[in-house]
């Protein structure tokens, strides 16, 4: 059976969509409603992605779901080239992005979730300190890709992927967007003029 990735727009279930393009067997993408019984009947913890595998179970987590992308396709090339170094550099940055930047977006989306207070000043302080974390974690990335085309190694992988959606996030979100990040957002341009990264975008918004 086919691949089944349940999506949402805007998500950073926009990753392994990229991916599957990028691996380019058959698959299927299906948009679906946060707080939906589908979804939720599908994850209970009511997040995207959710991936049907085809072989009778699923597997939630974006990280998750790119590595066993990335494993079960190895004639792709998305996965890390080499010894033990270039896998652990490999899992290093998956870890920086499931584990330090993409959680350092949610009290920017959701600011209601990091205070008691209704008030709209606190809310608007939990939203600041969020980018400023938002900041110092792309400060990290900022150094790393310095001279780099790619997040690890020399040919695309799973993580220049998994960043598409933090960065565009980070393009939208932050008051100064990657004014300060050049390098960062040179990754981010790189990739948004992929092919198969705009056709999935394009299918998205579409819905």
């Amino acid at each position: 059976m086919p691949i089944k990735l349940f999506y949402a727009p805007g998500a950073c279930s926009l990753a392994p969509h990229v991916v599957l393009e990028w691996i380019g067997n058959p698959y299927t993408a299906l948009r679906v409603q946060y707080g939906s019984p589908e979804l939720l009947q599908l994850n209970p913890a009511g997040a995207v992605p959710v991936l049907d595998t085809g072989e009778g179970w699923t597997l939630t987590q974006a990280g998750a779901i790119l590595h066993y992308l990335a494993r079960r396709f190895p004639d792709a090339r998305l996965n890390a080239d080499g010894g033990l170094r270039q896998e652990a550099e490999f899992d290093r940055w998956s870890s920086f992005f499931s584990g330090d930047l993409h959680p350092a977006f949610f009290p920017i989306f959701l600011p209601g979730r990091y205070t008691i207070s209704k008030d709209s000043a606190a809310l608007d302080e939990v939203q600041r300190a969020a980018y400023a974390l938002v900041e110092k974690r792309l400060d990290l990335l900022e150094a790393h890709l310095r001279g780099r085309e790619y997040i690890v190694g020399e040919h695309r992988t799973v993580l220049d992927a998994y960043a598409l959606p933090m960065l565009r996030w980070a393009a939208t979100k932050l008051p100064g967007g990657l004014a300060k990040h050049p390098n960062t957002k040179a990754h981010l341009d790189r990739f948004a003029d992929d092919q198969s990264v705009r056709k999935v975008i394009a299918d998205e918004e579409a819905g």
